[in-house]
């Protein structure tokens, strides 16, 4: 690959294949709108690319059947050389959530669990949570016990009243005051925040599945991370898929960079999780790389089944692919901390609710997404969506930090339009 230029599939020879598009019942006329559609969108990420927008980006598009678009533009370290490549690594961030949201249900069938059990029965440091109810005079937490337990479904939906520092003014006052560790640190120390709300009454993002992994592990008897490789990522082929960066990985690894105060500058950072963690962090301790998230896609676009193998019934996909929080709502999550997040929140103004454990667009989405969309993205301006009603699925992913970055986040909703036009 010359000059950060796409890689075409090589089982094919091109990034839209026709074969592909005619097993799915295409005319010849869509096809070849289709195979437009493909220059237009490595114009819109080299653009990008060009712009400065993003010092690279790679781009994937796949239906139940194989891969249909890929694209790789720029570099993986801005001013370094090495251009981003189809199996560039990327940190993922919380697109590991519906990976060990994906083990959560494999356990959740074998009946070793169960979704409305409370989850101090399988850890029972939860049953002991506290609820930071304000401050009091001196500048000590006021604290008070839950009104309900914590569910197995409060963790994979987000509604235990577990928030982040970065999107929660009280809990980042909190680990302030008590110099508490931030989340994916590693530490199991971080994971020791009081609830924001009590138990299933409200929808705000936290670190629920880092607890997720620590009950998987619990319920398991394995490492979150042996688990995860010998039930998901080795079954469907994701070599590059890993808490630990291998020395391999590593010579194929991107940077996360850094967006200026004023929007345009870029540094290079050094930014990585905890290679020797106390814990694997559930919540967004994964690297990986667009060809390997693409094979978790096709899995439950395909109803569970991948590389030739079963990981999920169709039913239990079903079920994760549904709103799984009744009445409640995703919401704005406000920043904090403005290098690491702008606020954030997709499709304002559309009904969101979160399945087990995806967020779900519950009308259709300006970007074309049919209603019923699963989605969501990592800290470092990774995004993915899957649209089973219409049988395709997509990824997008830069390293730029501050999430939802206006250029990173522009360039994914573009791309996402090119492909429903």
């Amino acid at each position: 690959m010359q000059n950060g230029r796409r890689e075409f599939i090589k089982t094919t020879g091109s990034a839209f294949a026709l074969p592909a598009l005619a097993s799915i019942g295409m005319s010849a006329q869509n096809a070849q709108a289709q195979a437009l559609s493909k220059g237009a969108a490595d114009n819109l990420l080299k653009e990008a690319v060009t712009k400065g927008d993003v010092p690279g980006v790679v781009a994937a598009l796949t239906n139940s059947g194989q891969t249909t678009y890929e694209g790789a533009f720029g570099e993986r370290v801005l001013g370094g050389g090495v251009p981003m490549t189809m199996d560039t690594v990327m940190w993922l961030a919380s697109m590991t959530k519906p990976i060990v949201g994906t083990a959560a249900m494999q356990l959740v069938e074998q009946g070793k669990m169960s979704l409305d059990q409370p989850a101090a029965k399988i850890l029972p440091q939860l049953g002991e949570v506290k609820v930071l109810a304000g401050w009091d005079s001196a500048g000590q937490p006021i604290l008070r016990d839950p009104k309900s337990q914590i569910t197995i479904r409060h963790l994979l939906t987000h509604t235990a009243g577990f928030t982040y520092d970065i999107w929660n003014p009280e809990t980042a006052r909190y680990h302030k005051t008590f110099n508490v560790p931030r989340a994916g640190s590693g530490k199991k120390a971080g994971l020791n925040i009081p609830l924001s709300f009590d138990p299933g009454t409200q929808w705000e993002y936290g670190i629920n599945m880092d607890w997720m992994g620590q009950v998987i592990e619990a319920v398991s008897g394995m490492t979150l991370g042996a688990y995860i490789k010998t039930n998901i990522t080795d079954p469907l082929g994701m070599a590059s898929t890993s808490f630990k960066i291998s020395p391999e990985m590593r010579t194929r690894m991107a940077k996360v960079h850094q967006r200026g105060p004023e929007g345009t500058t870029l540094t290079v950072t050094q930014n990585e999780t905890n290679q020797n963690p106390e814990f694997e962090p559930g919540g967004g301790g994964l690297y990986s790389t667009a060809q390997d998230y693409l094979k978790f896609m096709r899995m439950i676009l395909s109803k569970g089944r991948g590389n030739g193998q079963q990981l999920l019934k169709a039913e239990t996909v079903e079920l994760m692919s549904k709103n799984a929080m009744g009445p409640l709502r995703v919401k704005m999550l406000p920043t904090q901390n403005k290098g690491a997040s702008l606020d954030a929140e997709f499709f304002p103004g559309v009904p969101k609710t979160w399945g087990l454990s995806f967020m779900i667009n519950e009308e259709r989405a300006p970007t074309g997404r049919s209603p019923g969309g699963l989605a969501w993205a990592g800290l470092a301006n990774t995004f993915f969506w899957i649209d089973p009603k219409k049988d395709v699925a997509g990824v997008v992913m830069v390293q730029v930090l501050p999430f939802v970055d206006t250029k990173s986040l522009n360039l994914f909703t573009n791309f996402e339009k090119l492909v429903y036009a």
